[in-house]
């Protein structure tokens, strides 16, 4: 399979596009799509837009009764609970979407968190790394035999965070030198690079797959943030009104939607995409600017990192043994593997 290159490739939207804006003419009526978090902020939006197009909508979510009211009259969209942190409990969903013979058309890893103060989680992992990669990497893998055998996609939310940070290969859980904002990065580096190797192994009847830097936001993801922090770093005036170049969410949960079903995609894959286009290699490091860094899509560090994943969680064992094996060594080495909450 061709690595998509990263160029624009004209889509005809940009970062003002909405989400409605991109479904425009696109009739989703039978389709199934699975959003994480999609009852909230982003995910909330992504949703609407595509219920509005007529597609089904299945919205994991850790609180499943806070998923039910804010899509109380909200068509065509079933919650099913699901806690990204949890192995056993992302198991038990796969198995029950499974046990019903569904298929699925989409899956939006949307849900993640950002900012969180040190928290190991599981059998010692960092919490973004473990929520915002590890519990979408063990979803998808668990839901791979139920993804459609033509016209599947799946797209991760990734971030321009990811300019903080490359994959820490030494010490991917922080267990030294912690930073809230390195270890965010560090995991929206692996939303990444997660759909690079996922469609690189799609070959030509498997899944496109593609990740998204919605654009800056303000969304519930940024609660953990104080508000002074947040008018400091620009994102918001002193007096609470969001910052100019700031999308709303429905532009912002445009990309996403736009690389889960624009036909412009049918025949690339592996791509980073930003402002409803594929996006260009970052030549600077603004992240407003953004564009995308090439530790993000590199296909060595890719398949190093399936590889890695796999041994911590047990799925998705489809990477090189070599790969496989520097990997699970490597883990070994910075303690990945064997630390426990609390060491």
């Amino acid at each position: 399979m061709t690595i998509t290159q990263q160029h624009r490739i004209g889509s005809g939207f940009g970062a003002r596009s909405t989400a409605d804006d991109v479904l425009a003419g696109i009739d989703l009526t039978g389709k199934r799509i699975l959003i994480t978090g999609g009852y909230s902020g982003l995910g909330l939006e992504a949703t609407t837009a595509l219920v509005r197009a007529g597609a089904h909508v299945i919205v994991p979510a850790r609180r499943p009764e806070a998923a039910r009211a804010a899509l109380s009259g909200v068509i065509r969209t079933e919650v099913s609970e699901l806690d990204l942190a949890d192995q056993d409990s992302i198991r038990t969903f796969s198995e029950r979407l499974l046990d019903s013979g569904r298929t699925l058309d989409v899956i939006i890893n949307n849900a993640g968190v950002m900012a969180y103060p040190h928290r190991l989680i599981g059998p010692g992992w960092e919490a973004h790394f473990a929520i915002n990669h590890l519990g979408h990497f063990a979803l998808v893998n668990r839901l791979r035999p139920a993804l459609a055998r033509t016209g599947a996609r799946v797209v991760s939310v990734a971030s321009s965070g990811h300019f903080l940070s490359d994959i820490r290969w030494d010490d991917p859980h922080f267990h030294r030198d912690y930073d809230h904002w390195l270890a965010y990065g560090q995991s929206k580096t692996a939303n990444a690079l997660f759909a690079t190797h996922l469609d690189a192994l799609g070959g030509d009847g498997g899944p496109r797959a593609f990740s998204v830097h919605p654009g800056s936001i303000l969304t519930p993801l940024q609660r953990n943030i104080p508000r002074a922090e947040q008018i400091a770093q620009g994102w918001i005036t002193p007096d609470g009104r969001r910052a100019d170049g700031f999308k709303s969410p429905a532009q912002g949960a445009a990309t996403a939607v736009w690389a889960a079903t624009s036909p412009l995609l049918a025949e690339r894959g592996g791509a980073y995409c930003q402002d409803c286009d594929i996006a260009e290699p970052a030549t600077t490091d603004d992240m407003l600017i953004g564009g995308v860094k090439p530790w993000a899509v590199d296909p060595d560090a890719a398949a190093r990192l399936w590889a890695l994943s796999s041994e911590l969680t047990d799925v998705g064992g489809y990477a090189s043994d070599e790969a496989r094996s520097n990997a699970v060594r490597a883990a070994a080495n910075s303690g990945a593997c064997s630390e426990r909450p609390g060491s």
